[in-house]
């Protein structure tokens, strides 16, 4: 098959294979994803993403707020969460907790919010201060009920209820453990056989 390709004046015979080859494919996202990596505005934003990377989050939440209000839309969104997540990291450094139970309500909130990782973290921190505090443990039962880990939802249910009795009491009510209603094993914590 041949194409015929007419130019003001003159006509021409062509392969569509050549024809299709020789032309130029300028896309507009081409064009300005090359304009927008030269730009400053995304200099910018690699320098603080950078700064990121290097946990230097004070330097680099200064420099997202810099570079929000004129960057392009491109840029903006993502320069938004990575301002949130610098913050997250500043509070977190600034964390100073008096006692174990202000850490664990601290946990607690971070587990509301749904920062899994913060609260598990933080309430890891509280068993490793305090071995018998039964209530960190019975946090970390929730925490794993909610992200799906059976198994260690019954290894710390079972040490807070070894800690402290109530806790057994506590759980055949806690909505938290509705993953965990269907578990034989759940069952047979919350409600032992007595002999």
């Amino acid at each position: 098959m041949r194409v015929e390709t007419t130019i003001p004046g003159k006509s021409m015979m062509q392969d569509p294979r050549s024809a299709a080859s020789g032309r130029k494919k300028n896309s507009p996202s081409s064009k300005s994803g090359n304009a927008l990596s030269s730009s400053p505005a995304f200099q910018q934003y690699q320098s603080a993403v950078q700064l990121v990377q290097q946990g230097k989050y004070d330097k680099a939440l200064v420099a997202f707020e810099k570079l929000v209000p004129a960057a392009p839309a491109e840029i903006v969104e993502r320069a938004r969460m990575y301002i949130s997540t610098c913050q997250r990291q500043l509070e977190r450094t600034n964390l100073a907790f008096q006692t174990p139970e202000e850490r664990y309500d601290y946990a607690i909130s971070q587990l509301n919010q749904g920062y899994f990782e913060e609260a598990r973290e933080q309430l890891n921190e509280v068993v490793a201060d305090d071995p018998h505090a039964d209530y960190a443990f019975y946090g970390l039962a929730v925490l794993d009920s909610i992200t799906g880990h059976p198994q260690d939802c019954l290894d710390n249910l079972s040490r807070a209820i070894e800690l402290n009795p109530k806790n057994r009491l506590q759980a055949r009510s806690d909505n938290d453990f509705q993953s965990m209603v269907d578990d034989p094993r759940f069952t047979e914590l919350l409600y032992p056989e007595i002999p």
